[in-house]
């Protein structure tokens, strides 16, 4: 791209080229914003808000996630807001729900359009941290003139999406700034909190919403996503977040199919089959009873002597 050029013209002349579309995933989102939304880079009215009576109803769907996400965004401002960032938790749509600012920066930010009930998905606001985090269902950061509006040029934004319990996308998460002496290297550190704050928030929607279940943590080190599994009391999976669904082959959103937990997480080596689940049986009433074989025989609704020999036979020390 030929930085010497105005924005404007510059904006139109790459998404009108097929090939810088296929080379990068800006020129993607600058082309989608030009040739599937129909938007202008040189439209000058500012950033379009639902109605109070829309907005009232989104806030009162993402009520859930709100709650729990709430302390998460107040620890993230507390971490950024005094280098004059805001942060934002969005719905699916791209609408802001919650805005965390300072009292001296919001009269700004409002003037941005970075306030409660506005409409920053792509369809509106072309190539924006927000609409292009939803859309692309990854993390980026969108540094001032990778946006596709001039009027956005000033900004940096760095987001990351949040999954809900099922794998779905509900929102975007944003760290958003203005400064002058923001550059890209401040961003790349902001936006390893942003990502870990939306996993936070992730993790936590799950949790409330298997709360019933056993959480399995799955530690991954070559990924940043959360990695947790619900398991109900036969062992079997009931639920997964999107990293967990990914790694294991799960599906990425929707329920999933029932998998014994072993299945997915067990070793190969040693007992297989009804075997195993006996086994483990076993061990879950010995531990339960402190190691006393006849009170964990009475608990499996056996004799002492016939818990001693399914002992014997798999392989259970006293």
């Amino acid at each position: 791209m030929k930085h010497g050029k105005p924005h404007i013209e510059r904006v139109v002349e790459t998404a009108k080229d097929p090939g810088a579309a296929a080379r990068s995933r800006l020129a993607a989102s600058w082309r989608r914003s030009f040739d599937h939304h129909g938007l202008d880079p040189g439209r000058c009215e500012g950033v379009q808000r639902v109605s109070d009576t829309e907005f009232a109803e989104r806030r009162e769907r993402a009520e859930n996630i709100r709650r729990i996400a709430s302390p998460k965004l107040d620890h993230l401002y507390q971490l950024v807001g005094s280098s004059g960032c805001g942060v934002l938790l969005t719905d699916v749509d791209g609408v802001v729900l919650d805005v965390r600012v300072s009292d001296a920066d919001r009269s700004v930010f409002d003037a941005w359009g970075l306030a409660p009930g506005s409409d920053w998905s792509e369809a509106s606001e072309g190539t924006n941290g927000i609409g292009t985090c939803i859309a692309d269902n990854r993390r980026v950061i969108i540094h001032r003139d990778q946006h596709f509006h001039a009027r956005n040029t000033n900004m940096s934004c760095i987001d990351a999406p949040v999954f809900g319990p099922e794998g779905n996308l509900i929102g975007a998460l944003d760290v958003s700034s203005a400064r002058a002496d923001q550059t890209e290297a401040i961003n790349r550190l902001i936006a390893a909190q942003v990502a870990h704050t939306a996993r936070q928030i992730e993790t936590d929607c799950f949790r409330a919403a298997f709360s019933d279940a056993r959480i399995i943590v799955a530690d991954d080190d070559d990924t940043d996503q959360a990695m947790l599994l619900a398991v109900d009391r036969d062992d079997l999976v009931i639920g997964a977040t999107r990293g967990a669904r990914v790694s294991f082959g799960l599906g990425t959103a929707g329920p999933v199919r029932a998998v014994p937990a072993s299945d997915l997480i067990g070793r190969d080596d040693g007992p297989t089959g009804f075997e195993k689940a006996e086994r483990a049986t076993v061990i879950r009433a010995l531990s339960r009873s402190g190691g006393n074989v006849s009170q964990a025989a009475r608990d499996l609704g056996v004799g002492r002597a016939t818990l001693y020999r399914r002992m014997k036979r798999l392989g259970i020390g006293e």
